[in-house]
Formats: C-alpha cells, structure tokens, sequence
C-alpha cells in the first residue's frame, strides 16, 4: 500500500509543500516514484513522517531532526524513551502555563476587578462572589457559566453598577405587584417574569424558556435562593416560580 503526496497531506495535516520541501532537502524522501515521477510513500515514510512531526511540534530544527533521525547507531527504543522524556518536560511546562492562565481567570471572576470601595458601592453589604465557587463546581463545564464569565470579567463598574441597578428596580416593581394583589399567571406577573428573563439574557447568558423553568424550581427548592427572593417580600420566592412557569406556557403555546 503506498499513498499520494495529497493523501499524505491530508493524513499528516501538513501541506503538500511542505512535504515536497522535506524530500528536496533529504529528510523524507518518498519510497516510491511513479513512471510519470509522482511521489508514492508507504508506511516506513508514514513512520518517518510521523517523527519528524513530532520533534518539529518540540521544536527541534530540520536539520537537528535529520540527525536524529538518521543517526545508524540510534535505537528505536531510545528514540521512544526519548520522545517520552521530551513529552513530559513539554506536559509539566504546559500545567505550568495552564495554573498561571487559570489563576489569572481566577483574578477576573464577577467584581474582582473592583475595589473594595467599588464593591461595596455597586453591591452593599452583599457579596457577589459568595457562591462562585458552588457555581463552578456546578456549571463549570457548561456553554452558559463560560459565556457569563466570559462578559462578567469584561464589566466596568459602572456596568455593575447598571446591572444592579435594573436588578433594584426590577424587585421594587416585582413587591408593588404582589401588593397589588396580581396573581402569578396573570399578564403583569408573567411580563415581569420575562423581564427577569430577559435581564440574565443580556447580561450573562442566554436564558431559553425551559431553563427558565428549572430555575423557577431552583427558587422554591433551593433554600439560599428562596431566603433571597423572600427577603424582597414574604412569598415572592413562590410567586415567582409560578410567573415564570406561566411566562414559559405562554411562550411555548
């Protein structure tokens, strides 16, 4: 079995000047050739190919490759001991690099980049990092948590300090309906319930109606969050959760 310069390119994901350049300087030259002069390699090529690679991805230059590779004395044994010696230098160095970018993803959570006077401004006596770590334990692998750190470590303090504010008027409005005596699947309940929809959507993440519901239970089930949303006014936990299933029926009808 012996394969084309273009297959070859397309195994190895290197181009096809590449390849050509490596045969003109020596350092895989095609085991085959057809009547016509194509180049046909087979899998000793493949083999070699596939060392060259490697050492080019450590860094090695063509010609220190060449030398290795040509060298009649060398072991195969010791080409592997040394590729593995080479590869767990190259994996401690990129953990390395991986702690240093995590610690600075670390420094860039939800209101780090605040002072604490700025903190205290935006926020109050509360504190925005309290469940942060539960958070990422939680949602760390997903698509929402990245997109929310991803705009939150991007906020200035005055958008903090907007977000906070739109979160303000929203529960002095949400306290005025339930004193109103507005029932949760009523219109104004489930138009303020896709305002709180619709404030995570632009702020963090986006929100489709059926994760909605589940943080609708996640309010009346989760103790934290139910002593949050109660703080506001007695019940607005519950009342809630029914606005927003209401808000999702709505939509979904």
């Amino acid at each position: 079995m012996s394969y084309s310069v273009g297959q070859v390119a397309g195994f190895a994901g290197v181009t096809v000047r590449t390849l050509h350049h490596y045969d003109e300087i020596g350092l895989l030259v095609p085991g085959e050739r057809t009547h016509s002069g194509h180049r046909r390699y087979g899998d000793a090529d493949l083999d070699r190919l596939q060392q060259i690679l490697f050492y080019r991805e450590l860094g090695f230059p063509l010609e220190e490759v060449a030398v290795l590779l040509d060298d009649p004395d060398a072991d195969p044994r010791a080409h592997l001991r040394r590729q593995h010696e080479l590869l767990t230098a190259r994996i401690e160095k990129l953990q390395k690099m991986a702690a240093a970018v995590e610690h600075a993803m670390e420094a860039r959570k939800m209101g780090i980049n605040l002072t604490p006077e700025e903190r205290f401004e935006v926020f109050g006596d509360k504190d925005p990092d309290q469940y942060a770590e539960e958070a990422e334990q939680r949602w760390g692998g997903t698509d929402a948590y990245t997109e929310s750190q991803r705009r939150a470590a991007g906020y200035t303090k005055e958008d903090w300090k907007r977000l906070q504010a739109e979160a303000d008027d929203w529960s002095e409005r949400y306290r005025a309906l339930m004193a109103a005596g507005e029932p949760p699947a009523g219109e104004a309940a489930m138009n303020m319930a896709e305002e709180h929809r619709q404030h995570v959507c632009r702020w963090f993440f986006e929100v489709p109606y059926e994760m909605h519901r589940c943080f609708a239970e996640m309010y009346v089930s989760d103790e934290r969050f139910k002593a949050y949303y109660d703080g506001m006014r007695p019940g607005l936990a519950g009342h809630l959760r029914g606005a927003i299933l209401a808000n999702a029926d709505r939509h979904s009808a």
